[in-house]
This record gives C-alpha cells, structure tokens and sequence, in this order.
C-alpha cells in the first residue's frame, strides 16, 4: 500500500512547483559548447574530459575541449532513424583507457521491423572497429516508439540497459518472455548474469519488468543501487529505485491515462507491484538524470538532477536519504528540451537539448 508520506512527496512531484523555495534556489549560468549537434540523444565523458556523443539521426561524435566537434565516426551501425528511433544511449567503458570501447543503444532496423539493440566498438582515429552486436530485444515492432535505450555500467561491471513496450504493445510490459517494457542487464561480453531473476526463461537479460518507456537510468555514487526514470502517458512520469526481478506494474497500475482521456488503469497500487519513488502530473517527459557528486555546487551533492523535454528545464529534486523532496527549475526560459543529464570529471553539468540544431551546454554556478 502507498503510504501517507510517500502520497505527499508524489504529491509534490505531481504540482510542479509544490516546495519550492526561493531560499533553497541558486542561480545557474551555462555555456554553449556547440550549437552544432542533430538532436542529440546521449553523452559520455572520456578519461581525460573528452566526450563522445550520440544524434538520433545515427552519429556518433567526438567533442574535444581544444579543437571542438569531430566529424560523425565512421562505421558507425546502421538505425531506423523513425520517430524516436536512432542512435541513442551510450556508455564508456569502465576501462576504456585499456581497450578504448564504448557501448550504444539505438534502434536497429530489420525486415520484421525495428528493436532496441546494443553493440560495443572500439574508437580507432576519426572512426569504429571491431563493432560487435551484443544484445537485441526481442520481439521486432514495425513502430518508431518507445525504444527506452540508455545504458550504464553499474559498479561490479555489469552493463544495464533500458527498453521501451513499443507503445501498441503495453499489456507485454507484463510477460517476462520478451524484452518489451523491460530493464536488463548483461555483462560486458554480452554474456548474461548467473544470478538474472529470469535466467532460466525465455529473457534471461530480465531485470525488472512493467516499464512503459524508460529515458532516463543512473547508478546511485554511493549506494551503487540502480535508478531510472520513465515517461508515463498523460501523466505518471515515474522515477524508480530499481530492484531485481521487481514488477514496476505498468500497465496494471499507473498515475496517467491515455492521450485520447481514456482510463488504461483504474488502479494506482497492487500487491506485488513497486511505487515510484515520486511520479509527476502533468508529465514533465523526463529523460537524462544524474545524482550530483561534485564540488561545483555543494549544497547540490546527493540531489538529483533531470532533464524535462515537455517543459524545457533542468530539474533538481532534493535528495534525503533516497526520499524526494523540495524541487527546483531552472533554464526554463531558454525553451529548449533537455535530452541528456550528466556530471563532468570536472564538477560541472553537461546537457544536450534535443532539437534540429541541438547543443552541447556546459551549467556553472551564477551569481547569486
């Protein structure tokens, strides 16, 4: 059952600006780094304080902080760049200073259809080798949504990957027999876990089902848990603390209803089914989050920070002991839809805005 206090800090989520407080509130000032990128999907930094990136369109880029945005790396997989589909999550390597390789989601095109898959490569000069496919969820769906797609590398190497119910198909969310409205995790090599709650089904990758389209996926600093964030329909955008074999209920139980007004679910709670940690209504469409660490901003450490695409900010929920609490906005005003989320090596914010001349924006202290 949902308890009264976990109703007040959903409740919060839920007005947008409910505990706000201008004393709480910093301001923030940003930097362009490029201007230059095509809906950029994913960021990640590289030993040393390079980054490499992702547009949806099917790039992926080098930005140096000396010499600027690279040209688009060569051998890059082909993706159905349909809709929301492209070249999208992507993750360094925890030794990549040893084998230089990184990993990318992207939606993968194919006769029967479309589907979310993950492949790792090594950067060589100005493009991929070694490209290697390491998972693809099944089944293939001829739609261009809900592909989820970020990834992460949690602190034992293990690599977690986020999928989408592909939009037509949300009752599958449910079946544990296929990857549609799944988080999974694999290992590094693509091997799976011996210890997958499902390792023994027809998924094995499985780790937690009944996701509707999960956007956003970081692995808590301190904790090492997993946590992830997920556009609800019209209404019930959820952040989750990620458990293994969990049902996360989608879409049984939900806080949205259907774009046309129709009730998917009239029920916000069942036994065997995890509450959010906070869910928003109206969605705010989350995608990218991180929980801050650096010492850039100190009264920000242990917060967590989320991009909105609806309402064109950046986020910062107060963070107590991994219960939410008062909320921020800021660079509303600049009206652009924050894609990605991610702490520097150097303390500062990253984000990318996801539109046709997307940026690469780099978020420092102002004056207050």
């Amino acid at each position: 059952m949902i308890t009264s206090q976990l109703r007040k800090w959903c409740l919060a989520a839920s007005l947008g600006t409910a505990f706000f407080t201008s004393a709480w509130a910093h301001t923030v000032k940003v930097e362009t780094l490029t201007d230059a990128l095509s809906h950029p999907w994913g960021l990640a930094f590289l030993p040393g304080g390079d980054i490499v990136l992702t547009e949806r369109p099917g790039n992926i880029r080098l930005f140096r902080h000396d010499t600027g945005l690279g040209a688009p790396l060569k051998n890059v997989p082909a993706v159905a760049a349909v809709n929301q589909g492209g070249m999208l999550g992507i993750a360094v390597d925890p030794h990549f200073r040893d084998n230089q390789t990184i990993y990318f989601c992207y939606s993968q095109p194919g006769e029967d259809g479309s589907t979310s898959a993950v492949s790792r490569a090594r950067i060589q000069g100005d493009r991929l080798e070694d490209v290697e496919t390491l998972f693809t969820a099944s089944p293939r769906v001829d739609n261009g949504f809900h592909f989820g797609c970020r990834v992460a590398f949690d602190g034992n190497g293990d690599l977690f990957i986020t999928l989408g119910e592909r939009y037509k198909l949300m009752q599958e969310a449910q079946n544990t027999d296929n990857h549609l409205g799944k988080i999974v995790r694999i290992r590094p090599d693509g091997s799976i876990p011996d210890d997958n709650p499902f390792v023994d089904g027809k998924a094995p990758e499985i780790y937690s089902y009944g996701h509707r389209n999960v956007q956003g996926l970081t692995i808590h600093p301190e904790t090492g848990a997993v946590w992830a964030m997920e556009h609800g329909p019209k209404g019930g955008d959820e952040v989750n603390l990620i458990k293994k074999g969990k049902n996360y209920g989608w879409p049984v139980i939900t806080y949205g209803i259907d774009y046309s007004g129709d009730i998917i679910s009239d029920k916000t709670e069942m036994p065997g089914m995890e509450q959010p940690v906070l869910y928003w209504d109206p969605s705010i469409a989350p995608s990218g989050m991180v929980f801050y660490q650096g010492d850039k901003f100190p009264d920000w450490r242990g917060d967590l920070l989320v991009g909105s695409l609806k309402f064109t900010h950046l986020r910062r929920i107060g963070m107590n002991e991994g219960k939410p609490g008062q909320q921020e906005v800021y660079l509303q005003d600049r009206k652009e839809r924050i894609r990605d989320v991610v702490e520097g090596p150097d303390g500062y914010l990253y984000l990318l805005t996801d539109t046709p001349e997307g940026k690469l924006l780099k978020v420092m202290p102002g004056e207050d």
